[in-house]
């Protein structure tokens, strides 16, 4: 799974990674969790753009959110069978722009937390699905999920899933709704390779969404 990530690199640097029409400027975030608005990346009339939506998607057939379980992973296996990503999986896929994420090794009752990056330091993208929920008074909300898979050999000895992480040579594809269709998207994705990434224990301050600096990132001790 994937609960909580972070975005560090310079708005150009993500800007040129996913090659946006607009120019947005955003401070470093250290603990994104779910809930929170968080950058997307989704293609209209053949270009790409940015846009800020709420981490957790919510189905257009939802009639009250309240009541809803908040869907901020969507599993790869079966997605397309599933009704809530069904319609966001043939026609609002997305890219979730990322410099690493947090996962928790489970030892008996404690969980120990580590970092996840590219070793090579870069940034990189999630596969995402994206809805625009309304209410009755016609207000929009734009939210967003991650899409998440088994985890490869380097996470697997800390949990037993990972976000799907979409290669730069495929995110035409995958961003492309009107020409790949949901199965041929399922076969685009899956596994990082297992040298992709590195994980990197940290301190526990992460575990509280309050925290939100560069020290989260500090090798524990």
């Amino acid at each position: 799974m994937c609960g909580r990530f972070v975005i560090t690199s310079p708005p150009d640097d993500l800007r040129r990674l996913l090659a946006y029409l607009e120019q947005p400027n955003f401070p470093p975030r250290y603990n994104i969790a779910p809930t929170q608005p968080i950058p997307i990346v989704r293609q209209e009339h053949g270009a790409r753009h940015f846009a800020l939506a709420r981490w957790g998607l919510i189905p257009s057939w939802v009639k009250d959110p309240k009541t809803f379980a908040l869907l901020f992973n969507a599993r790869l296996e079966g997605i397309n069978d599933k009704p809530s990503y069904r319609a966001a999986m043939r026609r609002r896929r997305c890219l979730i722009p990322v410099d690493g994420f947090y996962e928790w090794r489970k030892e008996g009752k404690n969980k120990r937390p580590f970092f996840v990056r590219a070793k090579s330091g870069a940034p990189f993208a999630f596969a995402g699905l994206c809805e625009t929920w309304a209410d009755r008074d016609g207000g929009e909300i734009e939210t967003a999920a991650i899409v998440t898979c088994e985890a490869n050999e380097t996470l697997a000895p800390i949990h037993e899933r990972m976000p799907v992480i979409v290669p730069q040579d495929k995110f035409d594809a995958w961003l492309d709704c009107d020409r790949i269709d949901a199965k041929q998207a399922v076969s685009l994705v899956g596994k990082a390779p297992d040298d992709f990434l590195e994980a990197i224990e940290v301190s526990p301050r992460v575990n509280s969404v309050k925290n939100d600096s560069e020290e989260n990132l500090a090798p524990a001790a």
